[in-house]
């Protein structure tokens, strides 16, 4: 039985899809006419699946949710998490977004308090994730300190990163991860760092986006080994369900660099609007504007008012297929999504797919995101929403 406020949530949410509806009757749709969601296909021969995640940056009162989970004694996001462990868990390589710092002592460095107790990167660990993009606006709330805190509280649950460093040499490292046969090169990059200077001497410390660094740096990547390079992008404007401006040129210039006639680039992942955006196919190669708020709380407009899509996100499945001839592309042979809810009364992530049967109001919820996603003719190149 769900509770006045998520009620008033969800309906919220209910009103705002049917306003999208009547507004575009002509929307895209996904392989199923029916709006359920495809079932999951393995990975061709020899291929692999990635899955990637929005924003963690849980506030409050999802904090105190964590802190009940472990029973009062510090906090647990486990059981937050876990209602996406199927998914995650069963790709090939899974990637996440950690937008907030941790903290030794569970506290909240940073005017907006987003930092997060290290117990968080354990939680996402232990649903399956294999490495977490780390350069955000927050990612300087604690400094230099906050740097070094987080990174070595992914090392100790064995997640790897990029985006952030605590040395010259490992900001220069490339992060190579195995999926499948393949060797997947993660790169992260942020268009702002909320007015935190960066640390004297050391301007390695958070990657800054530039087109012509994150080019640069994908080509270095494929001299390293990649076989696929899959870039993490921090921008666009906050509670925005369209894609700004900075976001849709630099997606333009991403996609359309090549080396040898082969794309430099072979997927880019946004974060940071803190609502889903749409997938877009731009110059052949997969775009997600943004990925949503995986674990967050409660968002406010700037009316004051509570906006439940800062709830609501996605979980991006791609499958690729090794290339047809030497030296070729690696090629997404699938590419779904899985509309997610992370609900405040409880306290879960939950996988709207697997909890359909439990209501409207989920169903609502789905629906709104899947129009959101596919609001750019993502259908047409193929995108489907996966089980």
């Amino acid at each position: 039985m769900i509770n006045r406020r998520r009620q008033v949530a969800l309906a919220l949410t209910a009103l705002l899809a049917t306003a999208a509806a009547c507004q575009n009757h002509a929307r895209q749709e996904d392989a199923s006419p029916s709006g359920r969601p495809a079932p999951a296909v393995p990975a061709p021969g020899g291929g692999f699946t990635l899955v990637a995640s929005g924003d963690v940056m849980p506030q409050k009162s999802a904090l105190d949710h964590a802190n009940l989970d472990a029973g009062g004694k510090g906090h647990d996001f486990r059981q937050m998490l876990a209602g996406v462990e199927p998914v995650v868990s069963h790709a090939d390589l899974a990637l996440c977004h950690l937008a907030t710092v941790t903290d030794a002592e569970g506290g909240t460095p940073g005017p907006a308090g987003v930092g997060s107790p290290p117990q968080l990167v354990e939680g996402l660990a232990a649903v399956g994730y294999d490495s977490c993009s780390t350069a955000s606006d927050r990612a300087l709330d604690g400094g230099a300190d906050g740097i070094r805190r987080t990174l070595t509280d992914l090392d100790r649950t064995g997640l790897r990163h990029a985006g952030t460093a605590r040395t010259q040499a490992e900001a220069a490292a490339v992060t190579l991860l195995g999926a499948g046969p393949a060797k997947v090169a993660h790169l992260s990059y942020t268009f702002d760092v909320n007015g935190n200077a960066l640390p004297s001497g050391q301007p390695w410390a958070v990657n800054l986006l530039d087109g012509n660094h994150v080019v640069a740096d994908a080509r270095a990547a494929r001299q390293a080994g990649a076989d696929v390079v899959v870039v993490s992008v921090h921008w666009g404007t906050d509670g925005q369900d369209a894609p700004d401006q900075q976001q849709l040129t630099l997606a333009k210039q991403l996609t359309a660099a090549r080396t040898g006639g082969r794309p430099d680039i072979d997927l880019v992942l946004g974060t940071h609007a803190h609502i889903p955006q749409a997938y877009e196919k731009v110059n052949g190669t997969w775009v997600v504007y943004s990925l949503g708020d995986q674990l967050a709380g409660e968002l406010y407009n700037r009316q004051g008012r509570q906006d439940p899509r800062g709830n609501q996100s996605t979980l991006a499945r791609f499958t690729f297929a090794p290339p047809t001839r030497p030296g070729g592309r690696w090629e997404v042979a699938r590419a779904e999504f899985v509309p997610q809810l992370y609900d405040i009364d409880s306290g879960r992530v939950v996988d709207l797919n697997a909890a359909i049967d439990q209501g409207a109001d989920y169903t609502a919820v789905r629906d709104t995101i899947r129009d959101v996603v596919l609001g750019r003719g993502a259908a047409k190149d193929g995108l489907v929403m996966g089980e």
